[in-house]
């Protein structure tokens, strides 16, 4: 536990971050589960719910949630998934 007013204060903002941070993350994965379900039913309107995932998964490496490196390999399994239909 924190002694300072400063250590203190800091270890309630990182806690609301991570808290906020989690939330986009189960978000988000719920996105992605869903299209990949969409996929697998090789559903025609599955172009359009890939664009809301990209952009959320590059929203979360923007903000740090994810790596770079991770989002782009995200991205790219997701398309090459859309791209067999």
């Amino acid at each position: 536990m924190p002694n300072k007013k400063s250590a203190k204060k800091e270890l309630r903002k990182s806690a609301k971050r991570q808290k906020e941070n989690n939330l986009v993350k189960v978000k988000t994965k719920a996105l992605i589960k869903k299209t990949k379900k969409a996929i697998e039913a090789k559903d025609v309107k599955v172009k359009d719910d890939f664009n809301t995932v990209i952009k959320a998964i590059d929203k979360m490496a923007k903000k740090g949630i994810i790596k770079k490196n991770t989002a782009a390999r995200k991205k790219s399994r997701l398309q090459k998934k859309i791209n067999k239909i």
